[in-house]
């Protein structure tokens, strides 16, 4: 076959390569050095056999090269003719990373690896074929490690610009910026019009002066902003460190983000205002998790699906609209249609059943990414930590899961960093010397709960408490251990006494929050002192369908989501009351809730005009709980939801929108939103 017959079967490959890839990666990680088992070396071995035999087939030279290398060094191993050791372990997760660059150089999504890179890493890998190998390759590493970082200018580019990411958007990531070091912006002057309105500049560029390391540079980045209205080049040669790291990225950076060496098009540069040679910041190519049984399947894609979904979901709301207007009819007269609409409506949720749970995937495919990372950042660190995992097999929206991995990755570096201490200070308080953190998943209602754990020092409410003060925030020392937990998530804050190129620049909590929050999830946090600390994250199963409760407000109906309702009542009269100049409160087991009328914070009036005739709707969101109050409740709906941001503007206070039976929009509440505009109103009056 020529090359453009054989070129249609390369996305085929690439699949299956970071397939093995991933596998290879979880095996290594979990062999005992001392005495691997046959089954696992003999996995290693095929899964590099597999990738050469591919790799030369398509004509991939250098991919073919590296494998053949790594072929050759495990079959002495896996025949017993030379043992296994840390060293080679490092070396073929080095190798891996390597391969995972030249894949995605093939795929378009990366720069290509000199083949002086290559040639270093196979010199490496035969270096252990000779006796006295495995030793000789340790000093190697240990040097490589030990490199300090020198400063390094870099330039970043800012923009496109439009509705959703404005040019003022930037000003609110400057002072994080410049927690990195000397930050000067290099933007030309925006011409200006002839009414005298500047024009809003293309682009906005800076210039920055940091130790920190390219790949962290890019984890703060894309924790800022899109990855794709940031770019990013360096202006002098990189430190030694960095020159001698994995040529795609530092894989204990964290957030699956790398600098990439490929200049842009100059015609693009040009349009964003930004000089020809700036690089943009890309999400790395995700390894897919280690491949289960062997079964019939094909690979169809993503798109295909999104299509297959949302043609589902028309038909359940068309569905409904049928079974609505149905309902209208004598049941006697017309008991056929009414059969017939019945098994319609069985057969469509069985079909939207069939349908979402194709996007369904276990969570394995993010947490496969941790023990490697923990594994890197702990000895980094000088840590001794095991990882533990519960509920890999619990599934949800492959969505969800994409969208998931960054905050989860954050999490668990914080807890490596900030939660287990050093083996000599937890031995001296009694502790074993090596930590543990925890990945748990479970399903939980119509939600799945993610928990990160670790048995470290758990978090200090005096410096917390300390810390805010001293950023002028408002803190008392009377406040729920909840309540000041939840203070580390507000932006810039954090308690480290040292800057370090893991944390301590108050840059990310506060993002987690954020994307938590756009997912339609919520994140509680629970620490004890000196025993540890559980963060706990809840997310819908998917991103397409809700379980919501429908509440009236006049003649509108409205969703608000289950995940954030604790409970409903009917207030008895003067169960609710006025606070001077701070507005109504009411008493709910113990604890005073503000209360929120929905109709107000939409600019609505409701029907009912005293709080015993309507509904409270107790909901929490972000740590805080607010008593809604509505005309009625409606009932309980799965319904399908559709993007208020995609088909008309961004609405506050409204997360989204679906289509009900009778064929009227209604609207999804954020809570989040409703919740922080009740508390930010009583601050302001107290």
């Amino acid at each position: 076959m020529s090359d453009t017959d054989l070129a249609q079967f390369h996305g085929v490959f690439f699949d299956e390569a970071a397939e093995h890839l991933a596998a290879m990666e979880s095996l290594l990680l979990g062999m005992d050095v001392q005495a691997p088992e046959a089954e696992q070396l003999n996995a290693v071995f095929r899964a590099a056999h597999s990738i050469k035999g591919g790799a030369a087939t398509f004509g991939f030279g250098e991919i073919t090269e590296l494998t053949h290398e790594m072929e050759t060094v495990f079959d002495r191993v896996r025949k017993g003719e030379m043992p296994l050791s840390a060293p080679l372990v490092d070396a073929f997760l080095a190798a891996g990373d390597m391969l995972k660059a030249m894949l995605a150089a093939r795929r378009g999504n990366g720069r290509g690896i000199e083949p002086a890179e290559v040639a270093a890493l196979c010199s490496r890998l035969r270096a252990f074929l000779e006796p006295g190998g495995a030793s000789a390759a340790a000093p190697q590493a240990a040097s490589a490690a030990g490199a300090t970082p020198r400063p390094q200018l870099f330039e970043i580019v800012f923009g496109p610009f439009d509705r959703k990411f404005p040019a003022a958007e930037v000003d609110r990531l400057l002072p994080d910026l410049r927690g990195f070091g000397e930050l000067e912006e290099t933007t030309p002057p925006a011409r200006a019009r002839r009414r005298g309105r500047a024009k809003p500049p293309a682009a906005r560029v800076f210039r920055i002066r940091t130790e920190v390391s390219a790949a962290d540079l890019g984890d703060a980045l894309a924790f800022m902003a899109d990855p794709a209205r940031v770019q990013v080049r360096a202006l002098e040669p990189a430190a030694p460190a960095e020159a001698e790291a994995t040529p795609e990225r530092k894989e204990d950076a964290g957030f699956g983000l790398f600098v990439d060496p490929a200049a842009l098009p100059a015609a693009q540069a040009a349009a964003q205002g930004a000089p020809a040679n700036v690089v943009p910041i890309r999400p790395q190519p995700k390894a897919a998790a280690p491949a289960a049984a062997e079964n019939a399947s094909i690979r169809v894609s993503v798109q295909k699906v999104d299509q297959l979904i949302n043609l589902v979901g028309e038909l359940v709301i068309t569905q409904a609209m049928l079974a609505q207007t149905a309902a209208r009819s004598d049941p006697v007269l017309y008991e056929a249609l009414h059969n017939g609409l019945a098994q319609l409506e069985r057969n469509t949720r069985d079909l939207q059943e069939a349908a979402m749970s194709i996007r369904m995937m276990p969570i394995s495919f993010a947490f496969s990414r941790f023990p490697r990372l923990v594994r890197d950042l702990a000895h980094k660190l000088g840590k001794e930590v095991e990882l533990h995992m519960v509920g890999e097999g619990t599934e949800l929206d492959k969505g969800v899961i994409e969208a998931i991995v960054d905050p989860l990755t954050h999490l668990v570096r914080n807890s490596l960093d900030h939660g287990i201490e050093p083996p000599e200070e937890r031995v001296a308080k009694g502790k074993l010397a090596r930590g543990t953190i925890t990945l748990r998943a479970f399903h939980h209602g119509g939600s799945i709960v993610i928990e990160v754990s670790d048995d470290g020092a758990g978090l200090n409410r005096e410096k917390i408490l300390a810390r805010a003060r001293e950023r002028g925030m408002s803190v008392s020392q009377d406040m729920a251990d909840a309540d000041v937990w939840q203070l580390i998530f507000e932006p810039g804050f954090s308690t480290a006494e040292a800057v370090t190129d893991v944390s301590g620049r108050g840059v990310g909590m506060d993002v987690v929050r954020r994307n938590i929050k756009q997912l339609g999830g919520r994140i509680d946090i629970e620490s004890a002192a000196g025993i540890g600390t559980r963060i706990r994250i809840r997310l819908p199963l998917t991103l397409a369908i809700l379980d919501g409760m429908s509440v009236r407000v006049g003649k509108e109906i409205f969703i608000v989501p289950l995940t954030f309702i604790a409970e409903a009542l009917q207030p008895a009269p003067g169960a609710v009351r006025t606070l001077q100049g701070r507005g109504q409160v009411i008493a709910v087991r113990g604890e005073y809730l503000p209360v929120v009328s929905l109709g107000e914070v939409l600019g609505m009036a409701p029907d009912k005009r005293r709080f015993e005739d309507g509904i409270l709707v107790i909901v929490e969101a972000e740590g805080g709980k607010c008593a809604l109050f509505v005309d009625e409740l409606v009932g309980q709906h799965q319904v399908v939801i559709k993007s208020l941001e995609t088909n008309y503007r961004k609405v506050p206070g409204i997360s989204g929108a679906t289509i009900m039976g009778d064929g009227r929009v209604a609207l999804i509440l954020d809570v989040a939103h409703v919740v922080g505009h009740a508390h930010s109103r009583l601050d302001k009056a107290a």
